[in-house]
């Protein structure tokens, strides 16, 4: 490898689902962290619903509204500096809904990288039409 040639670092999760697609990255700053150092829950939770957001709008070919969070687990905590990485799958296409699975995964140390999954979330989002009433999800 040259100088010339970056290299790739981000790291894949070691047991992520084939199906899982790479949504959205942040690292969460300081302002993100509570009195012990560690990221507010809420925070990360706001964090999966932007990311969980992203194929279902794809598949509602517009407008959509956060529903119900069927699930959400805290598996470690998260600290400043972890270089997160939000992946996301569709578990179901309703009428007007789609539930997604998101998992969060931390990449901690620089120095000598390792992933660690810090949350999981099953999050349903609904089809709207521009009154916020709920609509039909495109067939095609």
């Amino acid at each position: 490898m040259t100088a010339a040639s970056p290299r790739n670092t981000l790291l894949t999760p070691p047991d992520l689902s084939p199906d899982m697609e790479l949504v959205m990255r942040v690292m969460p700053m300081p302002r993100d962290a509570n009195g012990n150092g560690d990221i507010f829950g809420g925070w990360i939770m706001s964090q999966v619903d932007l990311a969980g957001c992203l194929l279902p709008a794809r598949i509602a070919k517009g407008r959509i509204a956060t529903v119900a969070v069927n699930e959400f687990v805290f598996r470690s905590a998260v600290s400043v500096g972890d270089l997160l990485s939000f992946y996301a799958r569709v578990d179901r296409i309703g009428t007007t809904s789609v539930s997604v699975h998101v998992e969060v995964w931390a990449e901690r140390r620089p120095s000598d990288p390792h992933l660690v999954k810090v949350t999981e979330a099953k999050v349903t989002y609904v089809a709207t039409d521009s009154e916020g009433r709920p609509r039909p999800i495109p067939k095609d």
